[in-house]
């Protein structure tokens, strides 16, 4: 293995650098650190080539958005399906209560 020599001291001045990345992140985005299975990297990555180029993380990034779209659709029609229906139990009287119960309460009996 070939060594290489350390560069030699330079007076480098740095009084007026800046802290932080050198490339500004994105607005909205955050830099994070993750632990992803190989095979979830491996999987976008060959997406990612397939497609012709481009970047896997940023595919995994829209992935996500779509789950969280995708989960938050499912609640919305739930909720709606809920309001529209109503509660079959409320609606027939079964509240649990035993048809004796129920009878001496006055409520009607479903059937």
């Amino acid at each position: 293995m070939k060594r290489v020599a350390a560069e030699p001291y330079r007076d480098i001045d740095f009084s007026r650098a800046k802290r932080g990345a050198v490339i500004p992140l994105e607005p909205g985005k955050t830099k994070i650190s993750i632990r992803l299975d190989n095979r979830i990297i491996e999987h976008f990555k060959v997406v990612v080539e397939r497609a012709g180029g481009g970047n896997y993380q940023t595919l995994i990034n829209d992935a996500l958005v779509a789950y969280i779209q995708q989960r938050s659709m499912l609640e919305a029609i739930r909720q709606v399906v809920k309001e529209e229906i109503g509660s079959p139990i409320a609606k027939r009287g079964l509240t649990g209560a035993s048809t004796r119960t129920r009878r001496k309460r006055g409520l009607r009996l479903a059937g």
